[in-house]
């Protein structure tokens, strides 16, 4: 695949709209700029596609919550929603997008099919310091032992009526270290029921990652 160029529109309220042009399709997304820094946060849903996240739009919230620590976010749709490889590449591609700005030091952020989606990119990419899988299906992710010594993050909810949490505890386990593993009891798979726990430790830990993080050079 490759990158054509990048078509951006003006910001509003704080997001700017954001299309990445390829020879095969385009990739939409929503970019939330912040104060200069080379940090920021990759954020994508599961197989059906989508910016807001699981959760009753927790990307959003969080992108928000994050600029305060000088920490951009880019949402992130796939132009090929379902389909591992392709939104592995356009996970990439949101990445080098990033880095044309500076932020050379990404945490990926995925739900469910997201979650495989963000582990196999991870492993691809120097400019990845830290994945966290939501809710996240265990197929695909055989590339999670390859991210050492990036940190990983699984969230899942007990009662997920989807992805049982069975899937997070396979990934956890052929993990290695740093790694975390937080379950909710009485949450399903979108995590709405938990949506105060997902932001409140997802936030710490994103803090926890960057504020121990080398700066890239």
């Amino acid at each position: 695949m490759e990158w054509h160029g990048v078509e951006e529109g003006p910001e509003e309220h704080g997001v700017r709209e954001v299309r990445l042009q390829t020879n095969n399709g385009a990739i939409d997304c929503r970019y939330h700029p912040a104060a200069e820094s080379d940090l920021a946060i990759l954020w994508v849903f599961g197989a059906g596609g989508g910016l807001g996240g699981p959760a009753g739009g927790l990307y959003i919230r969080l992108a928000e919550v994050m600029t305060a620590d000088r920490v951009a976010s880019l949402r992130l749709d796939y132009r090929r929603p379902g389909q591992l490889t392709d939104c592995v590449l356009d996970v990439l591609l949101g990445v080098a997008y990033l880095e044309t700005l500076g932020r050379k030091r990404v945490v990926l952020v995925g739900h469910s099919f997201g979650g495989a989606v963000v582990i196999n990119a991870g492993a691809l990419s120097d400019n990845v310091i830290a994945v966290a899988a939501l809710s996240s299906q265990s197929h695909g992710t055989e590339a999670v032992e390859d991210l050492s010594p990036r940190a990983v993050l699984l969230i899942h909810g007990e009662d997920d009526e989807v992805l049982p949490t069975r899937c997070s505890n396979d990934i956890y386990s052929r993990a290695q270290e740093p790694k975390q593993l937080i379950t909710y009891p009485g949450c399903r798979h979108g995590l709405d029921d938990c949506r105060r726990e997902v932001d409140r430790d997802l936030t710490l830990w994103l803090h926890d990652v960057f504020s121990s993080a080398a700066p890239r050079v």
